[in-house]
């Protein structure tokens, strides 16, 4: 069964949000995406700077078995991306809560994040 954190909001994409400061958030994908994916070899990052919409892919994950979009769960900029998954890509596979994060983002509209799931809503769906 995958770990479905309670401090985290979720995407029915997969993808974890966490807040990071004031109008930002940290992003990854979930246990249960990483699980599905199987070993993750390489990680297309958006740019720092890049403006992103809620619903749109920002990156892919490649793994042994396919390759997968990331989506934006929420509108903003990204302010930062995790460089060391250039050279770590497995970090989403052992950590995908903590050092396997993928990006932050600025948010353009705090009010999104009201459309995300809670961790029992998500649980559900990854069950």
């Amino acid at each position: 069964m995958a770990d479905v954190p309670d401090d985290l909001k979720y995407t029915a994409e997969h993808e974890w949000v966490r807040d990071a400061g004031p109008a930002r958030v940290r992003v990854g994908i979930t246990d249960y995406a990483q699980q599905a994916l199987g070993d993750v070899v390489y990680v297309s990052l958006p740019e720092v700077g890049a403006s992103v919409v809620q619903g749109a892919a920002v990156g892919e994950v490649e793994s042994t078995k396919s390759v997968s979009d990331i989506y934006a769960p929420l509108s903003g900029t990204v302010a930062a991306r995790n460089d060391k998954l250039d050279e770590q890509p497995d970090l989403i596979n052992s950590d995908p809560y903590g050092e396997g994060w993928i990006l932050e983002l600025d948010l353009s509209d705090e009010a999104q994040k009201d459309e995300l799931l809670d961790p029992a809503t998500y649980g559900s769906l990854s069950g």
